[in-house]
């Protein structure tokens, strides 16, 4: 996954994720803000994955599962004392955060 950077939007409320694509030290935008649980963000990505056959089988499942996880985490607020991301960021390294 190291082409991509998953982007997301961490809300009181809810979740977005977006897809970017790596180009030397520059990210290019592939996909809008998909919010959770507004609506299935997991599966849009899915959907909008499996349309873009130059993204390789192995690509597109590390996407998935660390939208799933960032969900998962997201989910669980006790994870977040004083909504400070620096924990989230830790965790997911290589995802970019913005919220609040």
């Amino acid at each position: 996954m190291d082409r991509f950077v998953l982007k997301f939007l961490w809300l009181d409320k809810a979740i977005a994720v977006a897809l970017d694509q790596k180009i030397g030290e520059r990210n290019i935008p592939l996909t809008e803000f998909y919010f959770w649980p507004q609506k299935d963000a997991w599966e849009e990505m899915k959907l909008f994955l499996e349309k873009k056959s130059w993204i390789s089988q192995a690509d597109v499942i590390a996407i998935l599962n660390q939208v799933t996880e960032v969900i998962n985490y997201w989910q669980d607020k006790d994870n977040l004392p004083n909504k400070d991301l620096s924990k989230v960021r830790a965790k997911f390294p290589d995802s970019l955060f913005v919220g609040f």
